[in-house]
């Protein structure tokens, strides 16, 4: 089943083209590596599939015309977890990743069997059992990400769009989410994150796209994706590319000679 479909996407901010043309499906059980440098309109992509910012071109959710959808409707497709990490509200971390159910709740609908085993679920998954009663705002950096992580994962939509997951963790629990996301695609679910670490999107990703200046550069499997002509091409680096326990190493060392 295709639970994201984008065709001839384009957007602009500040009057500058940033998407110009974007057209690629995402089907159920895949795990997508959105990468590319700086300023390739990764974010913006991923935002403009939102509906959060204008855009012009097709957008389906789940076989659905995504600007057509209200915001409720929406969240029960695709869950989102921006960049940014700030949490401003006065409340438990507990409290926060309950309200990844809020789009399944009507109003004034007392909690069910199912969105316990979702919140559960989500708290497992991420670790954070131990600082649950904790004011989410008190907590480190680190432990933000994991606990907005776990707030997408509760919404338990089909598909969950991350943009920088992993920034802010350490390898251990970068290696834990990546971990979290590809269990989430084998379960049935689409996962699309923006990833600047090549090395995870080479293990970790079922499928990469690469995008640079507003467009899709490549985009396939990570072995043909992240080959060192292309990552030069790129992203003007030289690469270490290897195989080790089944999978592929990728790993920059240093700047493209001529650059």
């Amino acid at each position: 089943m295709t639970l994201l479909s984008l065709r001839e996407l384009q957007a602009e901010l500040g009057g500058k083209q940033v998407l110009d043309g974007i057209s690629f499906d995402v089907a159920a059980g895949e795990f997508v590596g959105l990468i590319g440098p700086n300023g390739a309109g990764k974010s913006t992509l991923l935002r403009a599939a939102l509906g959060l910012i204008p855009s012009r071109g097709s957008i389906m959710l789940s076989g659905r015309d995504g600007r057509t959808l209200s915001a409720r409707q929406r969240a029960l497709f695709v869950s989102y977890l921006p960049q940014e990490r700030e949490i401003a509200w006065s409340m438990t971390v507990e409290q926060l990743i309950w309200l990844g159910r809020t789009p399944h709740r009507a109003a004034f609908r007392p909690v069910c069997a199912q969105d316990r085993v979702a919140v559960e679920a989500a708290v497992c998954a991420m670790g954070v059992e131990e600082f649950r009663s904790r004011p989410a705002n008190a907590l480190s950096g680190g432990e933000k990400a994991r606990i907005l992580v776990a707030r997408a994962l509760a919404q338990d939509a089909p598909l969950l769009l991350a943009d920088e997951p992993t920034a802010g963790l350490d390898p251990a629990h970068q290696i834990a989410l990546m971990r979290t996301f590809a269990e989430l695609a084998r379960k049935g679910h689409a996962v699309v994150a923006c990833l600047h670490d090549l090395g995870l999107a080479a293990r970790w990703c079922t499928r990469l796209v690469m995008m640079a200046g507003g467009q899709v550069v490549a985009d396939g499997e990570p072995r043909s994706v992240l080959s060192p002509e292309l990552l030069r091409k790129v992203y003007q680096v030289e690469t270490f590319c290897a195989e080790h326990g089944g999978g592929p190493i990728v790993q920059p060392y240093d700047l493209a000679s001529g650059e």
